[in-house]
Parts: structure tokens; sequence; C-alpha cells
């Protein structure tokens, strides 16, 4: 009497609170699941996936991914490889007069026409002179040693 009239209020199905999942458990396949990223630390889910169904477990991907995720066996993102970067700043030497220290970069820019182009500047870093503003259609090797 109590279900009937609290599911009533809060307009909610009586067949929907005495609902029991018929859902199998997934411990045992848990389990696999944990010791092949045990023995694989750098496997994902897909590769998991292939693995079980190689051993003949009846899985779904999605199903596998689920429980990877509830495992949180989630793949740890490579950093990226900053020692090379760091290292060329390391390296640079600050200008203290001028026409010591140069940078060059390319600038691209667009024609009403949608047409693209890049532009080759070249900057004195200490007085900001700019001894170069080359733009071109299409550039190769020769060009920018040409211009430099």
């Amino acid at each position: 009497m109590l279900i009937r009239r609290a599911c009533s209020n809060l307009l909610l199905d009586t067949s929907t609170f005495h609902y029991r999942s018929r859902r199998p458990h997934q411990a045992a396949l848990k389990e696999r699941i944990k010791d092949i990223c045990e023995t694989r630390v750098r496997y994902g889910y897909r590769r998991v996936y292939v693995m079980l169904r190689r051993e003949g477990w009846f899985v779904n991907q999605k199903k596998v991914r689920r429980l990877y995720k509830e495992l949180g066996l989630q793949l740890r993102n490579k950093h990226p490889k900053r020692k090379v970067r760091a290292k060329l700043i390391r390296d640079r030497k600050e200008a203290v007069s001028p026409l010591e220290v140069w940078a060059m970069d390319f600038v691209h820019d667009q024609l009403a026409t949608g047409r693209k182009f890049p532009i080759l500047t070249v900057v004195d870093t200490w007085s900001k002179y700019v001894p170069a503003i080359d733009a071109r259609y299409s550039y190769r090797g020769e060009d920018v040693v040409q211009t430099m």
C-alpha cells in the first residue's frame, strides 16, 4: 500500500519500482580484463577485446570498454618530448646590440579570392628592424636562401 502511494505521488509506475536487472554478473570478465591489463600494460580496451575474443569470450566491444573504464584502466597519454625545445631555448643568446641576433618566421595571409600565400619575415631582435619581408605564393628552400 505504501509503495503504491509513493509511486503515484512520484508519477512512477510500480513495475519500475519492482524492476530487477537480469544482467549476469561480470566478476569473471572483470577479473580476466584486469589480468590481461596487468600482463600487457600498454594494451587499451580494443586490444583487450581482441584478446578476449581469441580466448573464447563472447563479449561486445562496448561492454569491454565500459568495464575497462569502471576498473580505472585508462591508458596514460604519452608526455610530449620537450627536451629538444627546452635545449634550443637554453642555447639562444640575448641580443645586446643591433644586427647581432635575427629571427625569421613565416606568416600566412589570404586574398579575397581565397588564395593563401606565405610571407617570410626577418627581424632583428634587438632593434626590431625588419630588413626583409618576402611574400610569394609558394616557397622552396632556395627561395628562403635567396631572401636571406
